[in-house]
């Protein structure tokens, strides 16, 4: 019933912008906390920002700074807006639901219920 279905991919000069979009269909975003997740090559799959249902925000120390996640006026997508992108930010990135509110984001890919289909981004410099 819950479809998470992620779009904005794709190969970006370093030091260039791409955004995410994560439309989230079953759900109202106020209703569940929501993150990003990635995983590089060789690499464990590793947190990179986190939407709960009121809006707060949390963000990997690798990202703070250059990436944003909001949701849109209809609250049914998901954002993450990354600038100044890095070879090191090359890999396939995925948009998941806590599928229930909590007060904080939670970095643990353990605690989220559903995925989207995953999506890369690749950097080049």
């Amino acid at each position: 019933q819950v479809r998470l279905v992620e779009s904005g991919g794709g190969l970006v000069q370093a030091g260039g912008s791409l955004r995410l979009s994560c439309v989230v269909s079953g759900r109202d975003l106020t209703a569940v906390n929501m993150a990003w997740f990635r995983q590089a090559p060789g690499k464990e799959r590793e947190f990179v920002a986190g939407l709960t249902w009121r809006a707060s925000t949390r963000y990997a120390d690798s990202v703070n700074g250059r990436f944003t996640i909001s949701r849109d006026k209809a609250r049914k997508t998901v954002l993450l807006q990354m600038n100044s992108l890095k070879d090191e930010d090359t890999a396939v990135y995925s948009c998941t639901t806590k599928d229930v509110r909590a007060v904080s984001i939670s970095m643990d890919q353990t605690e989220y219920v559903y995925w989207g289909q995953g999506n890369q981004v690749t950097v080049s410099s």
